[in-house]
């Protein structure tokens, strides 16, 4: 069995720290470098259910996508639910480690996964990273799909091939709008809107999508000669849930390389924070009632 040390440096092959945001925190977060490491589980997020998981799993290593402390903390006690977290993993010999924006970058990363769980031919990053001299590397992903399809079949098709939430996806634009191609990104993306539309694409799925900028954009891009963009909105979650498949593999074929023979899982719990949807009706031209 390898020891955590040697996990951890092909996990930051992978995903090399000096590659995320500055504001971002990411590595380990706990864990005695020197113990074995025989059983991995990856999930979103460092939450109270996922870590219960990983005791009953009995895994020596925690990879997951959020971090634990994206901010300074002066405690770890364990009367808050991140210092019963620590305790939790600490008292079941069980590491923490973290990829979040430098995964989202890589290559393949976040957003490829994304875009393969859609179904989707990845042609190149949204937002490219300069360092990157063959220019794979990247933030988002622009895309085509294999034959153009409605707004509403592709929200239909990514309502089917993400993770269910209570959210399911959202849409701004004309549901019958033709589809070509599609700019993705998992996680938090109107932040992107200007990469979006330099990329001319006819859509762009992500997730919280806020309200002012998403309406702003949408006027903005009313008046422009392009084609009208739709917006897709998932949720969080499930736009970066299968980026655990896709990490999970990759370090399954380092482990089959190496001879390490480590037992790699994935994480099933739904830890999006949304738990039902009541729909409305389909709004009138008249508009809201007073």
């Amino acid at each position: 069995m390898p020891r955590l040390s040697e996990v951890l440096a092909a996990l930051d092959a992978l995903w090399p720290p000096e590659r995320a945001e500055g504001w971002d925190a990411v590595g380990t977060v706990c864990g005695d470098p020197d113990q074995s490491v025989s059983r991995v589980l990856f999930a979103v997020d460092p939450v109270q259910e996922i870590v219960d998981e990983a005791v009953k799993l009995g895994a020596d290593l925690l990879v997951t996508h959020h971090p634990l402390y994206l901010r300074g903390t002066t405690t770890v006690a364990a009367s808050h639910f991140k210092g019963r977290v620590v305790h939790t993993l600490i008292k079941n010999d069980i590491a923490l480690h973290v990829a979040h924006t430098n995964a989202d970058r890589a290559d393949p990363g976040v957003s490829d996964a994304l875009a393969g769980a859609l179904d989707l031919r990845v042609l190149r990053p949204l937002v490219p990273d300069p360092t990157d001299a063959e220019g794979r590397r990247g933030l988002g992903r622009v895309c085509e799909l294999d034959r153009p399809v409605t707004v509403r079949e592709f929200a239909a098709r990514a309502a089917q091939r993400l993770p269910a939430t209570a959210q399911g996806i959202r849409v701004a634009g004309d549901p019958d709008q033709l589809v070509r191609t599609v700019a993705v990104s998992g996680g938090s993306g109107d932040s992107l809107f200007d990469d979006v539309r330099a990329a001319g694409v006819d859509a762009f799925l992500t997730a919280d999508l806020r309200h002012h900028p998403a309406s702003e954009f949408l006027a903005d891009r009313a008046h422009s000669p392009h084609t009208p963009l739709a917006l897709l909105d998932a949720a969080h979650w499930a736009t970066e849930w299968p980026w655990c498949e896709l990490a999970a593999a990759q370090l399954d074929e380092i482990s089959d390389r190496h001879g390490w023979d480590l037992r790699v899982h994935v994480s099933k719990t739904v830890t999006d924070p949304w738990t039902a949807h009541a729909a409305s009706p389909l709004p009138t031209p008249s508009g809201a009632p007073n």
